[in-house]
């Protein structure tokens, strides 16, 4: 066997090998992010969860309050049904978490429910739950990124390619509900005027008028006499 079929060989081989590495790495990717998403769908369902009984108790403080209720259990039972992809998911994700952040600034105009046993271990619950989640989507959104980096990184993208290892999608929500930022905190320090309006200065108080010097009667001069009328 001559020296350039064994380097064709030898080059062959490490092709093989790199492509079949390349290969169970892609596949250990995608049972991480598979694995990842299962965190987030863990998460949002134990959200889900909390939301019945969450309404309840708002409700017997605040009964007339019928809309966010039924805003909230229609949102909710959207975000529910979402169980397709990724995309679908945060998709009815964006008008829950609206949902949910009106029923919770609603629960502020009630000191007595603020107050109540119930809602707190709810609502820590639900902060408690939210921090998971958010810590579940940035590790499966780091996982989806480094794959579908090596999915259009080339010599990657070969085994990509003929091995149907297509881009994943990432889990992004427009509108979060992050733990102690869930109740909306409103500032009324600005309440009456205009963002970066500065008080107004008080006014200067007027010049006297001049007072023209003796002798000095120019016809324009200001506060002179009239000139006497002439002799009949």
């Amino acid at each position: 066997m001559g020296i350039w079929a064994i380097v064709i060989l030898a080059v062959l081989i490490l092709i093989v090998v790199g492509g079949i590495a390349s290969y169970n790495r892609f596949v250990s990717q995608r049972n991480l992010i598979k694995d990842a998403w299962a965190n987030i769908d863990t998460e949002l369902r134990r959200r889900y969860d909390l939301i019945p009984n969450l309404v309840s108790t708002v409700q017997g403080y605040a009964a007339h309050e019928k809309q966010v209720f039924e805003d909230v259990t229609k949102a909710r039972a959207m975000a529910t049904a979402a169980t397709g992809s990724p995309a679908a998911q945060a998709a009815a994700e964006g008008p829950f978490v609206a949902a949910l952040r009106q029923l919770l600034a609603v629960a502020e105009n009630y000191p007595d429910l603020k107050a109540n046993e119930n809602f707190l271990a709810l609502q820590a619950e639900l902060s408690n739950t939210e921090d998971r989640l958010q810590t579940a989507r940035r590790f499966y959104n780091g996982n989806v990124r480094d794959y579908n980096r090596r999915v259009q990184s080339f010599p990657s993208m070969i085994v990509a390619r003929f091995g149907n290892f297509p881009l994943e999608e990432f889990f992004e929500v427009d509108e979060s509900l992050r733990g102690d930022a869930g109740v909306p905190k409103v500032d009324f320090s600005s309440m009456g005027q205009p963002a970066g309006a500065q008080p107004a200065a008080s006014a200067a108080p007027a010049e006297p008028p001049a007072v023209p010097p003796a002798g000095g009667g120019g016809s324009g001069a200001a506060g002179s006499a009239p000139p006497p009328p002439p002799p009949s």
